[in-house]
C-alpha cells in the first residue's frame, strides 16, 4: 500500500527468520496454500465462527490461525487484506479508500458467514487522530453487536517503522490506546506475546521486520486461540495437532523468504 492503488506487497528477496515456535515445535515448510481471503472452514463443532480482519501482518498469521481454530472445531474466515484492511479512514486518501473497501467487505462477510466473533488486529494503516480511531473502533463495535457477534480487538505486533511508516508514527502509537478505550469489546494486548521491540528474538518478525514466518504465526495462533477459547467457550487444540500441517507451505511465506 505504498501507492494509491493499495498495492501493499510483501517484501521479496529476504531470507526467512527461522525461530523456534513457543511450543518448541519445529515446523515443516511443506504443502500447498491452506488459506485465502474469504475462504471459510466448515468445521463448526463448537458453534463458534471467527471472522479474522487486518492487514498483511494478520494475513501472514491467518494460515496458522485457521489451522489452530479448525482443529478446535471453530469455523474461520480470513478477511484480511494484503493492502489496507483498516477500519480507520483518517484524512489520507489511501487509508480512506482502503477503509471504504474494508467496511464494504465486512458487510458482505456478515451476511454470508454470520460470525459469532469478529477479531480485528489493529493495522499498520489505522492512521488518523485519536478521535477518528476511537470513532472507527466504536463503529466496529456497534456493527458487531448488530450482527450478534462479539468483537475482539488485538494490538499489532511490534514492527519496523521504516520511511513509509515514519510520517504516521504518532497515529500508529495512539491506535492501541484507542482500541483499549473502546466499549463493548474485548481488547487483547499482544505485547504479552511479542514484547515491544520488533528486533528482539521474542518478536519473531521476518527479515523485513514487519511480518511473521511460520514459527511466529504458529506462536501467535497458539496464544490467540487460547484467548479466544476463554472468550467464546471452546478448548484450543494442542499445537502438536495442527502446527506442522499443510498451512506451513502457504505461498505468502515463500514471498517473505521464509524457510
Amino acid at each position: 500500500m505504498r501507492s494509491t492503488n493499495l498495492s501493499r506487497r510483501f517484501h521479496h528477496g529476504y531470507t526467512g527468520l527461522i525461530l523456534a515456535v513457543a511450543t518448541g515445535l519445529t515446523l515443516a515448510g511443506c504443502g500447498a496454500s491452506a488459506t485465502s481471503p474469504g475462504a471459510a472452514t466448515q468445521q463448526t463443532a463448537t458453534g463458534v465462527k471467527v471472522l479474522w480482519m487486518g492487514d498483511s501482518i494478520a494475513g501472514a498469521q491467518a494460515p496458522a490461525l485457521e489451522a489452530a481454530l479448525k482443529a478446535a472445531g471453530v469455523a474461520f474466515r480470513n478477511a484480511t487484506s494484503d493492502g489496507g484492511g483498516n477500519v480507520v479512514a483518517g484524512d489520507h486518501e489511501v487509508t480512506a479508500m482502503a477503509a471504504r473497501d474494508t467496511w464494504k467487505t465486512l458487510k458482505k462477510n456478515l451476511a454470508s458467514f454470520r460470525p459469532t466473533v469478529i477479531a480485528y488486529q489493529i493495522t499498520t494503516y489505522d492512521w488518523g487522530t485519536a478521535r477518528q480511531q476511537l470513532a472507527a473502533y466504536q463503529q466496529l463495535s456497534r456493527t458487531a453487536a448488530d450482527a450478534g457477534a462479539e468483537l475482539v480487538l488485538v494490538s499489532a505486533p511490534p514492527f519496523k517503522i521504516d520511511d513509509f511508516y515514519k510520517p504516521h508514527e504518532n497515529a500508529i502509537k495512539t491506535a492501541p490506546a484507542m482500541a483499549a478505550k473502546s466499549t463493548h469489546v474485548r481488547y487483547l494486548d499482544a505485547s504479552a506475546l511479542w514484547g515491544s521491540d520488533y528486533a528482539a528474538a521474542k518478536a519473531q518478525r521476518a527479515k523485513d521486520g514487519i511480518h511473521s514466518c511460520q514459527q511466529g504465526s504458529a506462536a501467535f495462533a497458539t496464544w490467540f486461540a487460547k484467548q479466544l477459547g476463554e472468550l467464546a467457550g471452546f478448548t484450543p487444540a494442542a499445537p502438536g495437532v495442527w502446527a506442522t500441517g499443510p498451512w506451513t507451505g502457504d505461498e505468502r511465506f515463500a514471498k517473505l523468504g521464509c524457510g
